[in-house]
């Protein structure tokens, strides 16, 4: 309670157990300004909508919260605004103090867990990309790698991704029982599906050994694919693979350590993969989905006469 709100609650005389709690009496007690009391006494009728608009906003927020409970305060701003004029956007600051008043929050996992352990190459592949994990045009420049997703039984699936550095999208990807190198040859082939052809881009990896297989080399030549590795034993060389590895476990399983069964693990990771490109907004693309992100580019680029 602020000391205005006690002076209005107390300064009635007429139901007072004492006489004499006068406004004035009470903000000398209280020592704030009768000036600035009427001030907030006359403000009253502005907090009151302002208050009946939070709790609108608030009702907006939670039912893009219902739809994806990881999603935080810039992904909220981002879909709210998506569209709107202007002058009816809402400040992402606001957004943040409405949903710290009414409890609303994204998903945060704070233990920190290694995902995937590095081996030593048996062939020599250089690392170009230096840690800059951007590129100038979409089917360019992927990265990729191998996470594990643990059952309740004690068995574990594999997931291999082939992400796009220029928009973040997920082009290909496959899960398997093993690690053999059908895993990863899978998802870049299903990269090279999606887009039709990866002729001419690069593909950058770990050192596990599937990716410095004999036959996973040979696919890459034969797709027209040049390989790029970082350093051996070093996640940070890999991270944008690593980060996408990572926020999928927080957003799928949250607070849970394994997936039940093998049936759900598919079915859960298949409508998150999906959603990753269509509907899931990313920071990196400015807060749009990567489908939409690259269209954007589709849209920019001239056509050839």
């Amino acid at each position: 309670m602020t000391r205005f709100q006690f002076v209005a609650d107390h300064s009635d005389t007429t139901s007072s157990p004492r006489p004499g709690w006068t406004v004035k009496r009470l903000c000398a007690l209280l020592d704030v300004r009768r000036s600035s009391f009427y001030a907030w006494l006359a403000a009253a009728p502005t907090r009151a909508a302002r208050t009946a608009a939070d709790t609108a906003l608030a009702e907006r927020i939670r039912a893009v919260h219902d739809g994806d409970r990881t999603c935080g305060r810039p992904r909220i701003t981002a879909e709210l605004n998506d569209g709107v004029e202007p002058a009816e956007r809402v400040n992402h600051k606001r957004i943040g103090r409405v949903m710290r008043e009414h409890g609303i929050a994204g998903y945060r996992r704070r233990r920190r867990v290694r995902t995937t352990i590095p081996e030593p190459a048996d062939t020599t592949v250089p690392d170009l990309l230096g840690r800059d994990f951007t590129a100038q045009a979409p089917n360019t420049v992927y990265v990729g790698d191998i996470t594990y997703l643990p059952l309740a039984d004690g068995r574990n699936l594999y997931l291999a991704t082939v992400i796009d550095c220029y928009s973040r999208r997920l082009a290909g990807w496959a899960i398997a029982d093993h690690m053999r190198t059908d895993l990863v040859a899978d998802a870049l082939l299903a990269a090279a599906a999606d887009r039709g052809s990866v002729a001419g881009a690069i593909f950058h990896s770990d050192h596990g050994s599937v990716y410095t297989s004999r036959v996973y080399a040979e696919l890459c030549d034969r797709l027209d694919v040049r390989r790029l590795m970082g350093a051996v034993g070093s996640s940070a060389d890999n991270a944008l693979a690593e980060s996408l590895n990572a926020t999928l476990k927080r957003e799928v399983l949250q607070d849970n350590a394994f997936w039940p069964d093998e049936t759900t693990c598919r079915r859960e990771l298949y409508r998150w993969l999906t959603r990753y490109n269509t509907r899931r907004r990313h920071s990196y693309c400015r807060y749009q989905t990567p489908n939409t992100y690259e269209a954007s580019y589709a849209a920019t680029v001239p056509e050839v006469a």
